[in-house]
């Protein structure tokens, strides 16, 4: 295994860890917090994380053993289950974030009437069409044969080793990627923009709202008047950085891949292993960027974090306690029954 192998497995060990530690976090959030739990959005979350440890625990161990031993690492049976959940999962998420902007942008647009729109069990329905809309492609590749070890990602994934079923296999994985990747991409920008529009509108009453007050407010102190519109200027760029982090993780994650998979299928010309690799991590690190991006930035699931964390302390406090309790109350006893002296 030369340098470039080893920093891939490396990159790929950490995104392992990474996500394994952050997901698990945010679940640990949701099974904490109940306010988090009666929320619609808790359900798409929800999918995206169970997804996510999947990905962790089943697929990107199986890409890690496929590097270091440069051959297939389990076999047919399994590799074959793992190219399953592979497309399954990729698929579950993109479509999971696509529900989660979908989510947002009536919870904006439509703020008075959201909690009538956007109910428990339209969340549970949505998350039902995410589960067979992603299930559809691997199932057909599976009826197809076209599930199994793809030695330029080191993964098992969607692949064809016929070369008779090239074009009827690039009509599939094109028509797999524009109805996963194009269409959750589609989706995620038209609705965040939309939201950013919206946004943007009332952060510009806000604004005016602000000045006006500002100028009747004659005697104001020079430094007040400098925070305020500091403040403004915050308000505005607050929204398009997180508009711009949902868009750009998901583009910076999953394009790489998706591109690289459309030109193995339509090119001669060929892709170096150790890019084909690269893209798959890329493709796996959206795992461990998802519960920073969508979860645990925000103030409920950091104000669940702090709780858990508490009890926990509390919780080796107590022991240590009882242990050093217990420790005196050893020591005394033994105090006691040595014999007196004469």
């Amino acid at each position: 295994m030369n340098s470039w192998d080893a920093g891939l497995a490396a990159l790929l060990a950490c995104t392992m860890g990474v996500s394994l530690l952050a997901n698990a976090l945010v679940l640990l959030c949701l099974l904490h917090s109940a306010d988090i739990r009666r929320q619609a959005p808790a359900l798409f979350t929800l999918n995206l994380t169970c997804g996510n440890l999947l990905s962790t625990v089943l697929n990107m161990p199986l890409t890690l053993a496929g590097v270091v031993a440069q051959r297939q690492p389990a076999g047919d049976r399994l590799c074959r289950l793992a190219a399953f959940l592979d497309t399954f999962l990729a698929t579950n998420s993109m479509l999971s974030m696509a529900a989660l902007s979908l989510d947002r942008w009536v919870a904006v647009v439509f703020p008075l009437s959201y909690r009538a729109k956007m109910r428990l069990r339209d969340a549970a329905l949505m998350v039902a069409y995410t589960w067979l809309h992603a299930l559809a492609f691997p199932a057909a590749a599976l009826a197809l044969s076209w599930l199994g070890f793809h030695q330029l990602y080191a993964s098992c994934t969607l692949c064809s080793r016929r070369a008779d079923e090239r074009l009827r296999f690039a009509v599939f994985t094109g028509a797999f990627h524009a109805l996963s990747f194009l269409l959750s991409l589609v989706v995620l920008c038209c609705t965040y923009l939309k939201v950013l529009q919206v946004a943007r509108f009332h952060c510009k009453r806000i604004d005016v709202i602000t000045m006006q007050t500002l100028v009747l407010l004659v005697d104001i102190h020079p430094s007040v008047r400098e925070r305020c519109l500091e403040e403004q200027r915050r308000r505005r760029q607050r929204a398009t950085k997180k508009i711009s982090t949902f868009i750009g993780t998901f583009l910076l994650c999953f394009a790489p891949y998706v591109i690289t998979r459309l030109v193995e299928l339509s090119s001669a010309a060929p892709i170096g292993a150790h890019w084909g690799v690269l893209s798959k991590c890329l493709a796996y690190s959206k795992a461990a960027s998802d519960p920073f991006v969508y979860s645990l930035l925000r103030h409920q699931y950091r104000k669940s974090c702090r709780e858990i964390l508490d009890r926990l302390l509390d919780r080796l406090l107590h022991r240590r306690a009882l242990r050093s309790s217990g420790f005196r109350a050893a020591d005394t006893h033994s105090h006691n029954i040595l014999p007196a002296p004469e």
